[in-house]
This record gives C-alpha cells, sequence and structure tokens, in this order.
C-alpha cells in the first residue's frame, strides 16, 4: 500500500491557520505555540503525523515565496481555497490551517480507500 501524500501549500513567514494561537492548542501542536507562522507549524505538523500514521503518511511543503507552481495557480483560480492549503492524495480538502485533528479526518479518510 503506497503511503498518503499530504501536501500543504503556503507562503513559509505567513500565518498557519487564520486564526491566532490560542492557549487550548485546537491544532494539536505544541512545539509551534505563538510563532504562527507556516516555517514553525510545519515540522511540528511533520513530527506529530509521523508519530501518529508513521510511514503511512507523507508531508511535503510546497513553499510560494520564490515561485507559484501552475497547478497552484489552477487551484486558486478555480477553487478560491484559503492559505494555507491543504492536499491529501492531491485533492484539496477543506481545512484551511495547519491542524492535526483537521487534517487526520482527511488522512483517515484515504487510508480507509486503500
Amino acid at each position: 500500500m503506497s503511503p498518503v501524500t499530504v501536501s500543504i501549500i503556503g507562503f513559509t513567514y505567513r500565518p498557519c491557520g487564520p486564526f491566532p494561537c490560542d492557549k487550548d492548542r485546537a491544532c494539536g501542536l505544541e512545539e509551534c505555540f505563538e510563532k504562527e507562522k507556516l516555517s514553525f507549524a510545519f515540522p511540528a505538523l511533520e513530527k506529530a503525523l509521523a508519530e501518529k500514521y508513521g510511514e503511512k503518511v507523507v508531508l511535503e511543503l510546497v513553499a510560494l515565496d520564490k515561485e507559484i507552481p501552475e497547478y497552484v495557480k489552477e487551484l486558486v483560480a478555480k477553487e478560491h481555497p484559503p492559505l494555507p492549503i491543504v492536499l491529501v492524495n492531491g485533492e484539496l480538502v477543506p481545512v484551511g490551517a495547519v491542524s492535526v485533528p483537521k487534517i487526520s479526518e482527511y488522512i483517515d479518510i484515504a487510508l480507509m480507500k486503500h
């Protein structure tokens, strides 16, 4: 079985979600608390998903800082998703934040389809 691929697309110096960090850690991440940047949240997400799923999930960061890939331009023109954009196995999922619980919902669905 091939792993589920999760792509996080965004600007590394921009927020990792639409809301500021809160003390409740609704995103499920501790390491990046109050840093609120994708550059800090991505490694924390990578660690959390590795702990939860092991080799069943591969996480990739598509940084838009230097260049915006054509497929991202097409996706934005068609769907208008919020940043960061989250794709699971190439499919847009309505998450719009670096959040372990929310992203895990879609990973679990993808794993069940395998």
